[in-house]
């Protein structure tokens, strides 16, 4: 099995951040509720996450291949 880059509760986290500074979502947990799980976003908020969730891809590759050298 492959080492992954970080640990799932790290990867939440992360994604929870990314939501909550780039989209305005305060939670990504289902709440059952319309006004509450659908949410207005624009275009550059969008833009701006993926960039934030790549940046983070990126440096979450960076770490695993430096902490995986010399390795077999």
């Amino acid at each position: 099995m492959k080492d992954q880059a970080m640990s799932t509760p790290d990867k939440h986290k992360v994604i929870e951040q990314i939501a909550l500074d780039h989209l305005f979502i305060e939670t990504l947990e289902t709440q059952h509720r319309d006004r509450l799980d659908f949410h207005d976003v624009s275009v550059w908020a969008v833009k701006s996450a993926l960039e934030a969730a790549y940046a983070a891809g990126l440096a979450a590759a960076k770490n695993t291949s430096t902490t995986s050298k010399g390795k077999k």
